[in-house]
């Protein structure tokens, strides 16, 4: 039980929560990945067209290996597509290519919150490495101030997925707008099965989210028991 904290239990529960989000953003993209958009516009059609009218024609579209892989590269200032939205013109891969898109824009308009992000990503990603160690062997070595150091990392994460909230949010904005705008769902129910992928792959960021701070919470708790 020494590795126990008072929130273990909120941290099954919430694992327990993402688990079945997961399934439904499997299922839900599954689903409309089965159904053709009415423009028969791939996911690399969709992600250009929508680069070239932000004046993002210098970004280019690129087919990336995996499942749900894709991404958006502030590095290299590429759109990455999976093999799933890239070739294929149905309604998830619509929706999903235009998501990413939407993280373009961001990094056009120089958006805080996506600029934050960026530079929280790599050392945190360090930083979440070390935590569990430094936690376990401030508890065994009895050093609180090491378990100190594990609670500020694991408070660094929550602070990464708050973050990350409004950032893929206002992607998802974006993409229900432009293909809104420019008629590409072509129907209602077009325009449902878009917005059902992407309100299915948002929770699943509200899902990190929930579970970052079940993590920080009950890192705190033992911190706190043992000061």
């Amino acid at each position: 039980m020494e590795f126990l904290g008072p929130y273990t239990p909120l941290i099954l529960l919430v694992f327990v929560a993402s688990m079945l989000i997961q399934g439904y953003l499997t299922r839900t993209y599954s689903r409309w990945s089965q159904v053709r958009n009415p423009r028969n516009l791939t996911g690399a059609d969709v992600a250009r067209l929508m680069l070239d009218a932000n004046g993002l024609n210098h970004v280019p579209v690129n087919a990336v290996p995996g499942n749900l892989s894709d991404h958006y590269d502030p590095i290299r200032k590429t759109v990455n597509l999976s093999q799933g939205v890239y070739g294929v013109p149905s309604v998830s891969a619509m929706a999903v290519a235009a998501h990413e898109v939407g993280h373009a824009i961001q990094d056009k308009v120089r958006m805080p919150a996506l600029l934050l992000r960026g530079r929280l990503a790599v050392p945190l990603s360090l930083g979440m490495n070390l935590a569990p160690w430094l936690l376990m062997a401030g508890i065994v070595l009895q050093l609180t101030g090491l378990i100190w150091v594990g609670v500020i990392l694991f408070g660094a994460a929550l602070l990464f997925h708050l973050v990350t909230l409004p950032v893929e949010f206002d992607a998802s904005r974006r993409a229900l707008a432009y293909l809104d705008t420019h008629n590409l769902t072509g129907s209602p129910e077009g325009q449902k099965g878009a917005q059902a992928v992407l309100t299915a792959a948002a929770l699943t960021y509200v899902a990190g989210f929930a579970m970052a701070l079940a993590q920080f919470l009950n890192v705190l708790g033992m911190a706190r028991n043992r000061s």
